[in-house]
């Protein structure tokens, strides 16, 4: 019997998602465990494995990439060779062989409906068109103003895609031509003075619904911002030994075709160590409850060109720099290429952000629940620092500031200044880490 494919549910708390993109070709045989679709959730774009082995069916009127639809949604089916003659979708009248559904899925440019049944009016033989939308490009042509049933999709079906009433929308609005009144002599009437103008109101240059990663990105923010009791410490630190240790491990590392330890490696390095001593700081409120935690994952922010993402360091006090450089690397090249996990972005109990290559020195960085700490990087810069109170002597220092945002509802000020005075220490001292 035919399998269906429906959207999977990629975490716990996703209620939909979007098809990303078919990886596979309507009528092309599938085998269980190749990639057959891609799905963009709330946080990541996940590519999906066939469950079944057929010959892949999609669905003629069903999503196309880019629409957001709840999970279990019908995407297609796949057909086993012996059922395939006689597969029909079922309550559809749209093409159902391979060679059909390929004939339909021809591309045509959009462009102006002008016969009534196109428009979707009774046709020659009674019927009306069926008319296909997706709910983005539905949405889209709402807010532009624009009519939709009067525009011949270009997607599958003649489904009407977004950058179809995009085209459309750039030729003007849709509006039946008015015929030209009749013109009566009148005499020319006396002119009135003329208010000043009234102020006109900002225009809208752009109006696009957000993305399910922006739209998470928001309703994670707010719930943090709404949850916790968030204060912030800055500290400014002499990171001059650390620079120097990043450049000899880098040197090393380049001599040894090994990854480099990045500055955000070797702040998880040493905030491990401090979460170690501090453990209230790498702890969480459940309920009524305080609940620690055994080990150290530490979230890195991650710029990517879909919004901020955050994947996970595992039990980074049990790792070596060498180790933690080469995960962080690769995990964050999956994190920007888009092809990172649910479960590698799942269980941090602490978070850094840097800000640093954007010539930020100091910001609030805000909590990522249901963590109760996030510390904030900025850039490194060199300035004359008094070394010798006694003598006055000043020096050239690699300085840089610290932010630590803390939950008060768990941690109180004075925890919260001791365990960044320990991370400052280690930045300080490097080498302090490896003796505890």
């Amino acid at each position: 019997m035919s399998f269906e494919i429906t959207l999977p549910r990629l975490g716990w708390d996703m209620v939909e998602g979007a098809l990303a993109s078919w990886l596979r070709q309507d009528g092309e045989f599938v085998r269980t465990g190749e990639l057959l679709f891609s799905v963009e959730g709330d946080k990541a774009i996940q590519e999906i494995e066939a469950l079944d082995s057929g010959y892949l069916r999609i669905l003629p009127n069903g999503p196309q990439p880019g629409d957001k639809v709840p999970v279990g949604t019908l995407l297609g089916y796949l057909v086993p060779q012996e059922q395939l003659a006689s597969f029909r979708f079922p309550g559809s009248d749209l093409p159902d062989s391979p060679k059909q559904a390929t004939e339909a899925m021809k591309v045509v440019e959009p462009a102006l409906v002008t016969s009534q049944e196109q428009a979707g009016a009774p046709s020659g033989d009674g019927r009306k068109r069926r008319i296909y939308i997706s709910p983005y490009a539905r949405r889209l042509a709402e807010s532009l103003g624009v009519n939709w049933q009067m525009i011949e999709g270009s997607g599958r079906a003649g489904r009407i895609m977004a950058k179809d009433v995009e085209a459309i929308a750039t030729l003007g609005e849709l509006e039946a031509p008015i015929a030209a009144p009749i013109s009566i002599w009148q005499p020319p009437p006396v002119q009135p003075v003329m208010p000043a103008p009234a102020l006109q109101p900002a225009t809208t240059a752009a109006r696009a619904a957000m993305s399910p990663i922006r739209r998470k990105i928001a309703e994670h923010m707010a719930k943090s911002a709404h949850t916790t009791a968030p204060v912030t410490l800055t500290s400014e630190v002499d990171a001059t030994e650390l620079v120097s240790l990043r450049k000899t491990l880098k040197d090393d590392a380049a001599s040894n075709g090994q990854a480099v330890p990045s500055y955000n490696d070797l702040l998880a390095k040493l905030s491990a160590q401090a979460l170690l001593e501090h453990p209230l700081v790498n702890a969480r409120i459940e309920g009524d409850e305080v609940v620690q935690l055994a080990t150290v994952n530490i979230a890195i922010a991650v710029d990517t060109d879909r919004g901020l993402i955050v994947p996970v360091l595992r039990d980074v006090q049990t790792k070596t720099l060498r180790q933690l450089a080469q995960e962080s690397a690769a995990l964050i090249e999956k994190t920007r290429n888009g092809t990172v996990s649910y479960e590698e972005l799942q269980g941090a109990t602490f978070t850094i952000t840097n800000l640093g290559m954007f010539e930020i020195d100091a910001f609030t960085p805000i909590i990522d629940l249901p963590q109760c700490a996030i510390v904030g990087a900025g850039r490194i810069v060199p300035k004359q620092v008094v070394v010798d109170v006694g003598t006055g002597r000043v020096e050239i220092r690699q300085m840089m500031v610290l932010s630590l945002t803390f939950d008060h509802r768990l941690i109180d000020g004075a925890q919260a200044a001791r365990f960044l005075q320990r991370v400052k220490k280690f930045v300080e001292n490097p080498y302090l880490w490896l003796v505890g």
